[in-house]
């Protein structure tokens, strides 16, 4: 049994990490190229280390914070503010974290996740028994069709189905006129002829009186799943659509929904009928629980988003979906298959189109320091290069 002194948080190391996507994935807002996570790396006196991620879409494009004010947020305010403190106290130090910060919950989250992963490690225990204990073995894992052109969607959609990893695609819209973008939900829907599960997010780019109009049209096309199609400020018009809707399809609230407060005032209006949780915009593990049990006391649904994190915040995310009820629809944990490489040795498999929770001990993925390194901002340029003068001299003809 390690005394007290052995859990006492020793230092805190934030790092920004750039990696290429595979190709450029659209939103209504943009599209990126390259994903650009905070790393945590945070040690204990017993000699623990454990790692937290927070990962923005398109830098602050998604919501306010950004790579550049998590990192500043970690470094200025939140390290110093748990550094000598004790690891175990979860909950004491996020309120130490509202004290000293307000807002930044994926700066939060990043470190909450680091404490986490290190206690789960010092005991030599997976993450999620921490948590509350694993509930569910495997979540069916979506893809999203964000090229923006119906031709390579359809290609990408029928290679993933080839492989078996996924069945469930979501459609990013909302970047274009409505009208086009249904023609294009509707393209792939022919094509795919009722062999995959459809979804689509519109990334709050609708109004009240479009979402009327086009949404029905959505469901004709087999859309069983609509995520967010007005602004998250307007849970009259989220509202509107859910009752409109019926028992057609579903409706589910992500930018709208953050905060515990936001999961009930969304559940008393009955505003939607699922639940969209990310780890990073609730502010933590434990967070995310509390956001899963309003839906669970309402009868509402959940499913597990992503922010497009690598490998490590993605089992991260796993181990506290892993705690909850079944009532879920899915998860989209594939932010790694994204990316041109990741930042562990060894990612969560995929099988038969689910994807496998894993366990530990932490969050059961091992970070590459060397991987972390290279793709490391601050670290960028510093690698040595080998020019031959010779070469260049002579094919200059000199």
């Amino acid at each position: 049994m390690q005394n007290d002194s052995a859990w006492r948080i020793e230092r805190i190391q934030a790092r920004i990490v750039d990696i290429p996507t595979i190709r450029p994935h659209k939103f209504s807002f943009g599209a990126i190229n390259r994903q650009s996570p905070v790393i945590v790396q945070l040690w204990l006196a017993n000699g623990a280390c454990g790692f937290g991620e927070a990962a923005t879409i398109g830098g602050p494009s998604w919501n306010e914070e950004s790579p550049e004010t998590i990192l500043h947020a970690i470094q200025e305010y939140l390290a110093p503010a748990a550094t000598g403190g004790d690891a175990r106290k979860f909950c004491e130090h996020f309120a130490r974290f509202e004290a000293v910060c307000k807002g930044n919950m994926f700066a939060k989250s990043a470190v909450e996740m680091a404490l986490v992963d290190a206690v789960a490690r010092s005991l030599d225990a997976p993450a999620w028994q921490l948590l509350g204990g694993k509930r569910i073995q495997s979540l069916p894992l979506a893809w999203t069709l964000a090229s923006g052109d119906s031709r390579l969607d359809l290609e990408e959609a029928e290679k993933m189905l080839r492989s078996r990893r996924h069945r469930l695609f979501k459609l990013k819209i909302g970047a274009r006129s409505p009208a086009d973008d249904v023609e294009h939900v509707e393209r792939i829907a022919r094509g795919l002829d009722g062999r995959a599960t459809m979804t689509v997010d519109v990334n709050q780019a609708w109004d009240g009186n479009t979402a009327r109009r086009f949404l029905p049209r959505l469901v004709d096309a087999g859309v069983t799943l609509i995520e967010q199609p007005v602004a998250k400020w307007n849970v009259q018009a989220l509202r509107e659509a859910t009752q409109a809707l019926g028992d057609t399809a579903l409706v589910m609230a992500d930018e709208s929904l953050c905060s515990p407060q936001d999961a009930f005032q969304l559940a008393s209006q009955r505003a939607c009928h699922v639940f969209s949780l990310k780890v990073a915009k609730h502010g933590g593990l434990l967070r995310t629980r509390e956001v899963a049990a309003i839906a669970d006391a309402a009868d509402i649904g959940w499913y597990g988003g992503t922010m497009l994190e690598t490998s490590l915040g993605s089992a991260a995310s796993a181990h506290v979906f892993a705690t909850l009820s079944d009532r879920h629809h899915g998860c989209e944990l594939f932010g790694p298959q994204l990316l041109v490489d990741d930042i562990v040795d060894q990612p969560m498999e995929v099988r038969d189109f689910e994807l496998q929770l894993p366990d530990g001990p932490g969050f059961g993925v091992d970070v590459d320091a060397k991987r972390l390194d290279r793709y490391d901002r601050a670290r960028q340029g510093l690698a040595p290069k080998t020019v031959d003068f010779g070469r260049k001299h002579a094919q200059s003809g000199n």
